[in-house]
């Protein structure tokens, strides 16, 4: 889930603390407002419509709210969405008929009528993670990946009735889909869909012994995903129509794979260069040198010119990871790091003291311990 997404509190316009009906009476106004037959070939509104539908399908579960209250957007990964950004209005009005109602926009405007529960909808999308490895995404791959996914039940042909068992009017609206409701003493009547039978009319007597009258079973997939080089941790690739099937012969809804790009044991990734840390030596700094440094393609050489200082950043062009629009490698960013020895040897100590008298720098006299330092320094105060 993007992090650039709307607060989905926000969107609808009420607070954290928001009651069930409170979260349905503001859905229900909010798409009214931005409802298309309202709103002719406005791309904003139904832009707003479709994400008053995904924050609304968000709050109003149960589960799936707890989830975004904490963890945000990140929380519904995983989770069983729908994607509105690819649905059509019909396909929001019917899952929504029991909030939209009869005739609330008009003739036919809210697209739920006797027999909408019936209609098809699109299925749920689905998510699945991909690992790969910073070789990978430097030459692209393929890789097949299994994960689960509802299909429709043989058993019972996706009816979610027994064999041999049809189904039964339902008895809270007499078989019609829709049920009346009246408001403020009876001033006006309002026609829903069914909330026993969601608009079918009927209802399962007899469930199937095989999907417990889901009329779908869980069945794992295996699937190959191509996957361009340059692609980024987080990023997505989109399967159509690989996701659960749609209620009433309605099209599937799409997989999307997400990548999971592995920390590099050596190279940290920025946008499609690579960053590399490479200690120094004091003489190597000083004096300019010939480096061993990792890459994607193995160990290759870089030229340390004279005089490198701590922290400074060297370039290897073209050794970096390629952009997923044009194919350019960005490249490899060589950071230096100058490493000072803890232990000398005597002669290397006495190299060092003899230079330092050339530079005219004044250094700690050897092997003088800290407590002799400190005396001395007591003794030229007080006498």
């Amino acid at each position: 889930m993007s992090s650039s997404k709307r607060d989905y509190y926000e969107v609808l316009g009420v607070s954290r603390e928001a009651t069930d009906d409170e979260i349905k009476r503001s859905y229900r106004r909010m798409a009214m407002k931005y409802h298309p037959d309202r709103n002719p070939d406005d791309k904003d509104a139904e832009k707003n419509f479709k994400e008053c539908a995904e924050a609304f399908e968000v709050l109003s579960d149960k589960d799936k709210r707890a989830s975004y209250n904490q963890h945000g957007h990140e929380g519904l990964r995983g989770q069983r969405m729908h994607d509105f950004n690819h649905m059509g209005f019909d396909d929001i009005f019917s899952m929504f008929g029991d909030i939209f109602g009869g005739g609330i926009f008009g003739n036919g405007g809210g697209r739920s009528r006797r027999g909408g529960g019936n209609r098809p909808s699109r299925g749920y999308d689905i998510e699945a993670q991909i690992s790969l490895t910073l070789n990978d995404v430097l030459n692209g791959v393929e890789k097949e990946i299994e994960y689960s996914r509802r299909e429709r039940c043989e058993h019972c042909k996706g009816s979610g009735s027994q064999p041999g068992h049809d189904m039964t009017p339902c008895v809270q609206c007499g078989g019609q889909g829709q049920v009346e409701q009246s408001g403020m003493g009876g001033l006006f009547r309002m026609v829903t869909t069914c909330p026993r039978c969601k608009g079918q009319g009927k209802v399962i007597s007899h469930p199937c012994e095989k999907c417990k009258g889901q009329a779908t079973v869980i069945k794992k997939h295996k699937i190959s995903v191509k996957i361009p080089a340059g692609i980024s941790d987080g990023q997505a690739i989109r399967i159509t129509g690989q996701g659960e099937p749609g209620a009433h012969g309605g099209p599937n809804g799409d997989l999307y794979c997400y990548m999971n790009v592995a920390e590099d044991h050596f190279l940290d990734r920025d946008g499609n260069n690579l960053v590399v840390t490479v200690p120094l030596s004091f003489s190597q700094a000083a004096l300019g040198a010939k480096v061993e440094v990792p890459t994607l393609e193995g160990k290759k050489e870089i030229e340390v010119p004279h005089g490198t200082q701590y922290g400074q950043v060297l370039k290897m062009k073209g050794q970096g990871l390629p952009d997923m629009r044009h194919g350019k490698r960005g490249d490899l960013l060589v950071q230096v790091l100058i490493e000072i020895p803890k232990k000398l040897s005597k002669e290397q100590e006495k190299l060092l003291r003899d230079y330092a008298r050339l530079e005219s720098k004044t250094v700690m006299p050897g092997q003088k311990k800290f407590m002799d330092k400190l005396k001395d320094y007591f003794c030229s105060l007080f006498f």
